[in-house]
């Protein structure tokens, strides 16, 4: 797919000495391929259950980020990366974050129909009277 993220080889060369290298147990997933997952993951608003299952298992790339930025590996590349010639010495990220309630996506009970605001021409405009109209008018009949 052409819209996934890959890291170029000569990105992959400066961030591959960064990444631990003293793990125990069943052999992991490719380094590469992970964080090029968890970066199109944040990429993509950070949702890892849309994450596409090229880069590996959704549940491989969230662990991952965690156990990452618990042990400040995410802050060793992000400074090896600033640190580099080309780049100024401080980078700002900037994000936007809108709190919505549970439900207000549709969530438990699946989405809400919508209902088309747009009028139809061939029908007389309608509105709601006014409680002060139908008042006054019971008063004077």
């Amino acid at each position: 797919m052409s819209n996934l993220f890959w890291f170029s080889d000569e990105q992959w060369a400066r961030i591959e000495p960064l990444l631990p290298s003293n793990t125990r147990g069943v052999p992991r997933l490719d380094d590469r391929r992970v964080l090029s997952g968890i970066v199109h993951a944040l990429r993509c608003g950070g949702r890892w259950s849309d994450s596409p299952l090229d880069y590996g298992p959704k549940k491989t790339l969230y662990n991952r980020f965690v156990r990452w930025a618990d042990n400040g590996t995410w802050e060793r590349i992000l400074h090896a990366l600033a640190a580099h010639e080309d780049l100024p010495s401080r980078l700002f990220i900037d994000a936007t974050l809108i709190k919505a309630h549970r439900t207000a996506g549709g969530g438990k009970g699946g989405p809400w129909p919508m209902v088309s605001a747009v009028p139809r021409t061939d029908v007389r405009a309608r509105s709601t009277p006014s409680v002060m109209k139908r008042a006054g008018r019971g008063r004077l009949s």
